[in-house]
């Protein structure tokens, strides 16, 4: 009998792929159970997902199972090994209870990297030249706001601070050299792949004092929530601006919207949000604040990119025991692999 492997939710553009990668070494079992209890209930001796080594998922299976947290993970059986979880944020994740249950998590690195980039750098321009507020104020017809000149800037030769240079960053990086803008940048550690045009920094209040636009490119952590606090704040020069694609939970958002209104932020483009689909309506306040909802990867090309880079995880992890997009950490510590 070949490897059960379970499909969490839907795959929506990459039919042909679950048939070409999958198809020949394992059993493919759709999840249509309508909550949590069904879900783990069909592991049991009898049950449609008994024996399942591999599960593929996405967020939107969320809406039936919940995340994938410390309960549900313990509610798996020993047969699971492998998590191929669709997105390059894997904080819907407990990793560390997968750790512990000796289960391999991946997720899909480089498939969001051009599409989340791009909603950045609409974010950095828009919040630069006022281009929502100006489009607000022509729908509601009142051509142009008075004054927006006087709170727009050009693109080119402004300074743009990446905190988190991974993959994301680094496209975002390169995009900006169209114009250009200077980018100064800070990780745990410098980025060895960087271009000559990035410019490290090893502290990161050295670095926001420089910066009139600060990306934020951090993954989601128990370390990360509430990085971008008072403190990293109030480190920008008066009246930078706010880029955040990452994770809404890495901003404190209280001391984020002090600092619009209190003019130290000149403005931000915000694309997430500590509880979506909520919106704190405090931003609604601000016209120079450029909203988005979390369009990052809303496009069907990087959505099809992320569901084949996942479905190849588990591909890979089948034919050699081993897939290429572990998180990060099992790179990390080592021994969590190796007791896998």
């Amino acid at each position: 009998m070949p490897p059960k492997v379970l499909i969490c939710s839907t795959i929506v553009w990459a039919h042909e792929e679950v048939k070409s990668l999958l198809g020949n070494i394992a059993d493919i079992v759709h999840v249509d159970s309508p909550n949590r209890a069904a879900f783990l209930s069909e592991f049991k001796k009898g049950g449609k997902y008994e024996g399942t080594v591999g599960i593929y998922r996405e967020n939107d299976s969320a809406k039936t199972l919940g995340v994938f947290d410390k309960e549900l993970i313990n509610g798996l059986p020993s047969s699971v090994r492998w998590i191929a979880h669709n997105g390059a944020g894997y904080d819907p994740v407990d990793v560390h209870a997968c750790i512990a249950k000796g289960i391999y998590l991946s997720n899909t690195p480089g498939a969001v990297d051009d599409a989340t980039a791009t909603t950045a750098l609409y974010l950095l321009i828009s919040t630069l030249r006022q281009y929502s507020s100006a489009e607000r104020s022509l729908r509601a017809l009142k051509w142009k706001p008075a004054g927006l000149n006087t709170i727009s800037h050009d693109v080119t030769g402004r300074t743009l601070a990446i905190l988190g240079l991974g993959g994301i960053g680094l496209r975002l990086a390169e995009l900006v050299q169209s114009f250009p803008m200077r980018v100064i940048y800070h990780s745990r550690k410098r980025n060895l792949q960087a271009p000559s045009y990035c410019q490290y920094f090893p502290n990161v209040e050295e670095m926001l004092a420089q910066a009139d636009v600060l990306s934020i490119h951090v993954p989601l952590r128990q370390e990360t929530v509430g990085l971008v606090g008072e403190k990293l704040i109030r480190a920008l020069k008066p009246s930078a601006i706010i880029i955040n694609t990452a994770r809404g939970k890495v901003i404190d958002e209280e001391a984020l919207i002090r600092a619009l209104e209190d003019g130290h932020l000149a403005a931000a483009g915000l694309d997430v949000y500590p509880n979506e689909p909520e919106v704190n309506p405090r931003f609604l306040e601000f016209p120079q604040v450029t909203l988005l909802p979390h369009m990052g990867t809303e496009n069907q090309d990087s959505q099809k990119k992320m569901e084949v880079r996942a479905l190849t995880n588990l591909r890979d992890f089948l034919t050699t025991g081993q897939g290429k997009d572990l998180v990060l950490e099992y790179k990390q510590n080592p021994a969590a692999v190796s007791k896998n």
